[in-house]
């Protein structure tokens, strides 16, 4: 196995934390209990991914012994299992890069289109399609939890949670805003435009992490719920909107028929996104970032996809690029995603 899992050292972490669960005051903090739970959870499933990877390369070597060289066949099965393993490797490699106190939650991102009406908001719809097929792709759980739609085409705004392992980890190579160059579908001259949509992702937080809320520094507004293609629209005013009167953050849920469900939520995502301008702020006050060191900020373009005069995907940040646009479009980010992650001026972000 390669030196960069460090087994040793987290058998070594999950002795000692496993030893503080037996102080007799453990639970006399609920928060930081849960927390060392949790770490201890997350050092297992790391080494029961290593057990089996171990255990499968363990009956390939034997399988391998048993196999006489002049048996095609079996040599091919073996290749192809040595690459499926390898593979298997490359991903866990790769998930050494999600160190961030938030990688391993689930993300909530949002999908807001710029200027421009039709246009721009059938750009948003395209996204929204493309990271709902990437987290297929993934596996992973997507609930939509707000969607707006345009009032000709696309959407006005779309907010997801998704679930899975590492998802804001992931996800958070995708804020910024995204642009799109192509010939109009909605332009009876059939002109080229440019398109823009802004896309972040912030971390959904659990109850375990304070976040103080005054009910007075809040204002909570009810509505009619208008589903995306017309479904799920209610009689009742269920769909929740609150708006954090001192940072003007606005959140609204709108994903179940019960009011009481769809305001917990919003405030779910109201602790969600305070918690993320926290780190911001925190971020901003270390001053990680030099000033040479490329930057993520809302409103620069992190990503261009050029439909006409040629086809391209380009991120600007890492310079990744590829002419396979309909890959992208059906969820084929992780080029994109991975370089991001592995370049050190973005790590910290």
């Amino acid at each position: 196995m390669r030196g960069f899992f460090d087994l040793d050292l987290r058998r070594e972490k999950i002795n000692k934390l496993e030893e503080k669960t037996t102080d007799p005051d453990f639970w006399s903090d609920n928060q930081t209990a849960q927390a060392v739970l949790k770490e201890i959870s997350d050092h297992k499933k790391w080494l029961e991914k290593i057990d089996k990877l171990t255990s499968d390369l363990s009956d390939l070597e034997e399988l391998a012994s048993l196999t006489d060289d002049e048996d095609s066949g079996g040599q091919d099965e073996i290749r192809s299992s040595l690459d499926d393993l390898d593979a298997i490797l490359d991903k866990l490699e790769f998930t050494t890069l999600l160190s961030g106190p938030d990688d391993a939650r689930n993300a909530i991102l949002t999908i807001h289109p710029g200027a421009g009406g039709t246009e721009s908001q059938d750009w948003a719809d395209m996204l929204f399609r493309m990271y709902n097929r990437w987290c297929e792709l993934k596996r992973f759980k997507v609930t939509l939890l707000d969607y707006q739609p345009g009032e000709e085409a696309g959407l006005k705004s779309a907010t997801m949670e998704i679930e899975g392992e590492y998802a804001y980890g992931y996800l958070r190579a995708e804020s910024g805003v995204h642009r799109l160059v192509r010939i109009s579908p909605f332009d009876a001259n059939s002109r080229r435009h440019t398109s823009f949509v802004s896309i972040y992702v912030y971390p959904e937080v659990d109850d375990n992490i304070e976040i103080e809320i005054n009910d007075e520094d809040l204002r909570i507004d009810t509505y009619r719920a208008s589903g995306a293609g017309g479904q799920h629209v209610n009689k009742t005013s269920s769909a929740v909107r609150i708006t954090h009167i001192p940072t003007n953050i606005v959140v609204q849920c709108q994903n179940e028929r019960s009011q009481i469900k769809n305001r917990a939520t919003a405030m779910k995502m109201l602790r969600s996104r305070l918690y993320q301008m926290e780190l911001e702020e925190q971020r901003k006050k270390r001053q990680k970032m030099e000033q040479s060191k490329k930057k993520i900020e809302w409103g620069s373009q992190i990503r261009s996809y050029v439909f006409h005069p040629y086809n391209m995907v380009k991120d600007h940040r890492t310079n990744v690029e590829t002419s396979n646009i309909q890959s992208v479009m059906d969820g084929d980010l992780d080029q994109f995603i991975e370089a991001f992650l592995s370049d050190p001026d973005f790590r910290d972000i």
